[in-house]
């Protein structure tokens, strides 16, 4: 038997995330000609064979290349077949197998609820497809601590850890693979990759709309659970872990658990939470509510190479710009022989902009013309060209791929997962109240007070390395 998924089951197929990011990453294996032979869509929705077909080729309009005709889209329709019914119900999975016919290694796509997982997990073993399939598993991974446990607990009870793939869409980002490639395929960072050089690392993941009419789903996670346990620390565990001492999948994700282990648990007092003016007016937003929109938080790593060095990160809805990005602040020299007293510089840095005008800059100084010896500031720019970007490969058809394969390098283990969790799970429960802010601002006054480093927040607006 091929170690390759041979078939493709999406439960979930009527759904908003098998029509903006799963039928267009299928129409992308199909143009790179690696679509198994077969993807059954299964869901409640009382519709046919050719009515998930339809929806799949619109999906293609809104949300792929816009071109429902062409040859990727037509071999997806060729392929694709629909099973309506109740995942509890025996039946719904029994024609499911019907459908699969001969398929040696299914990949179960579970793009539903949490809270339907042990009912597919249980139709599934109802016909024995569990002892030969893969299957992967939507964030969120619980909504704390101990609900995440209990799901790897559901999942694990059943299916082998290595036939288990934990999505987070961030690790499919060419930008953020590229991230981890420039850390480690650059031996000249390596001497001063820790606690006697860095000053200070943040993250940013700054969005300038709002929740976009998700105002009921946003009350149930807030900014913490929506992109800081999973996204951003992800992005963390990349910039801080160890050298791997292989490439794999394995090797790769035991040094992300470590360092993850090594994050000391964040304090109420490092925490800074805020909420958009507007908001409580957003549909299904309680009148009363304290989710944050906005949140920013200092951790330190105790371990040999980060102990004492502050990693802040932070995320919110309706800030002056849409950016990713993650900034090395370097320390100051010992003596500034040619700064000017009154302007000291800004200190050498790394910024990884992830998004939008994907860049890699390093901060330097070099002699101000003149008649004096006088630094100045400069930016050594890596700008992704129009060609590496026409090659890149969006994030839900590579992690589509690398499921299919078996292959689980860009997928969280459970104890990655737990371990992330770990870090905020106090701060879900114990932290300050929201404070308000404008939109279209930073955020609220008090992030200014929770960074130390020299300049404050960086500014992803500015393209330059002034805060």
């Amino acid at each position: 038997m091929s170690d390759r998924s041979d078939a493709i089951v999406l439960f979930g197929a009527t759904g908003d995330l098998a029509k903006k990011m799963l039928f267009p990453a299928l129409v992308q294996l199909a143009s790179d000609d690696l679509l198994p032979v077969r993807v059954i869509g299964v869901a409640a929705s009382d519709w046919d064979d050719e009515q998930l077909r339809e929806y799949a080729r619109q999906s293609i309009v809104e949300y792929g290349d816009g071109d429902p005709d062409s040859p990727a889209v037509t071999r997806l329709l060729s392929v694709l077949s629909y099973v309506r019914g109740d995942y509890r119900r025996a039946e719904t999975f029994e024609e499911l197998s019907t459908r699969l016919d001969d398929a040696e290694r299914p990949l179960l796509y579970l793009a539903v609820p949490p809270s339907l997982f042990a009912s597919v997990i249980a139709g599934v073993v109802g016909i024995g497809l569990h002892e030969h399939s893969r299957i992967v598993i939507e964030k969120p991974f619980g909504r704390d601590l101990d609900s995440a446990r209990e799901l790897n607990r559901t999942v694990l009870d059943t299916f082998p850890e290595e036939s288990v793939f934990r999505i987070d869409h961030y690790l499919g980002k060419e930008e953020v693979l590229d991230l981890l490639v420039f850390r480690l395929a650059n031996t000249v960072l390596e001497p001063a990759w820790n606690r006697n050089y860095i000053d200070s690392v943040q993250i940013t993941m700054s969005e300038a709309f709002g929740v976009d009419g998700r105002g009921r789903f946003y009350e149930e996670v807030g900014a913490l659970r929506d992109v800081v346990q999973n996204h951003l620390l992800q992005v963390l565990s990349l910039v801080a872990m160890e050298p791997p001492i292989a490439a794999d999948a394995r090797a790769l994700r035991d040094e992300k658990v470590k360092v993850l282990r090594a994050v000391r648990p964040v304090e109420p007092g490092d925490v800074v939470r805020g909420q958009f003016s507007g908001y409580l007016d957003e549909e299904g937003v309680a009148g009363d509510s304290d989710v944050e929109t906005y949140i920013a938080l200092k951790l330190f790593i105790d371990s040999w190479r980060w102990a004492g060095v502050p990693f802040y990160i932070r995320t919110g809805k309706h800030l002056p710009v849409t950016a990713t990005e993650v900034l090395i602040e370097f320390k100051q020299p010992p003596q500034m022989f040619f700064a000017d007293a009154d302007a000291p510089p800004h200190p050498n840095h790394l910024m990884f902009r992830l998004k939008p005008g994907e860049r890699v800059t390093l901060g330097m100084q070099i002699n101000e013309a003149g008649e004096q010896l006088r630094s100045r500031n400069i930016d050594l720019t890596y700008a992704y060209s129009q060609e590496h970007e026409g090659q890149r490969q969006p994030a839900y058809a590579r992690l589509f791929q690398e499921a299919i394969d078996g292959e689980q390098r860009l997928f969280a283990r459970a104890d990655g997962v737990e371990a992330a969790w770990h870090i905020v799970d106090r701060v879900l429960t114990e932290h300050p109240p929201s404070h308000a802010y404008e939109q279209g601002t930073w955020g609220p006054r008090a992030a200014e007070d929770l960074i130390t480093c020299d300049g404050g927040w960086h500014d992803p607006a500015s393209g330059g390395d002034d805060s």
